[in-house]
């Protein structure tokens, strides 16, 4: 393999885990943006959305009619999640907020456990998401494909909505001061239920991707991603949208370098690694790459 087809090559792969990184860290961007909450049950939606597919897939409905319910359904979810478990103690202590959230990650997933069990099932990925492409030595795989040109069509939707409707202004100024825009007659419970709606849509939609790359679903796949995309939150910038999409691109191209570059008994080191590179981000970036200037845009 040639030098440019090795760049091309992890460019792609890059592009690719970025694109899921970015969908996950925007959801908790908004909410933290708006409540200064970090929410860690923000990973379930993924599950939520996968074993929502799973279900509907098996009742023989074809995947393209699958996913947009799914995304409703996992938005709905989303709504229903911030009615009953953050919104009766929103004011409260933020700890009291993150503790909150660690208490709905357990409730969600021991309750999938439960009624389903705790063993992973395969997911029936359909055929246009499985083939896989090869241009001379690249390798192309179509969800690779599919997960950059979703999450790029998602973030110039996410953009015009936060921009150019009424909804969009209101979390805006919600973010940037939720008491004053109260006086001002925002309905903030409308404008948190919209971020949370739209956060779980964006981890629907990144679940399904996700799945489709692993081919099996679990009641404990939303933690890893979730935990990732926090990460990615921090190094763009906690609390904006666009240092969300930063960060989680940043992530992507971290992971596959080192897994390009770390030598074959040093790969299992490569989340290490990854967390070592936070720590000496938030040293000398404290407020994340896009911190400082763009705080508090959502």
């Amino acid at each position: 393999m040639s030098f440019l087809e090795y760049m091309l090559q992890q460019t792609i792969n890059a592009l690719s885990i970025g694109s899921l990184y970015a969908l996950m860290a925007i959801g908790l961007a908004m909410v933290f943006g708006i409540l200064r909450l970090i929410n860690f049950a923000h990973g379930d939606m993924m599950m939520v959305a996968s074993y929502s597919a799973l279900a509907l897939l098996l009742a023989g409905l074809p995947y393209w009619v699958v996913v947009p319910i799914v995304v409703l359904i996992t938005a709905f979810a989303g709504i229903l999640m911030e009615r009953f478990a953050y919104r009766p103690i929103r004011g409260a202590p933020d700890v009291a907020m993150l503790l909150t959230s660690f208490a709905v990650t357990i409730i969600l997933e021991n309750s999938v456990v439960m009624m389903i069990g705790a063993r992973s099932r395969p997911f029936p990925v359909p055929e246009f998401l499985r083939a896989v492409y090869h241009y001379g030595n690249v390798t192309v795989a179509s969800v690779n494909v599919v997960a950059i040109i979703a999450t790029a069509i998602l973030l110039v939707l996410l953009t015009l909505f936060v921009t150019r409707t009424d909804i969009g202004i209101s979390m805006r100024a919600a973010a940037d001061d939720m008491t004053a825009a109260q006086l001002m007659g925002i309905p903030i419970n409308r404008v948190i239920a919209a971020a949370f709606a739209i956060g779980s849509g964006l981890a629907a939609v990144a679940g399904l991707l996700w799945t489709a790359k692993v081919g099996k679903v679990d009641p404990y796949m939303g933690f890893f991603p979730v935990l990732k995309a926090f990460v990615a939150a921090v190094i763009g910038g906690f609390g904006t949208i666009p240092g969300a999409v930063l960060g989680g691109f940043v992530l992507g191209s971290l992971e596959i370098s080192l897994q390009g570059l770390l030598p074959g008994q040093w790969s299992s080191y490569r989340d290490a690694l990854v967390f070592g590179i936070l720590i000496v981000v938030l040293l000398v970036r404290p407020n994340g790459i896009l911190g400082a200037r763009a705080r508090e845009e959502i």
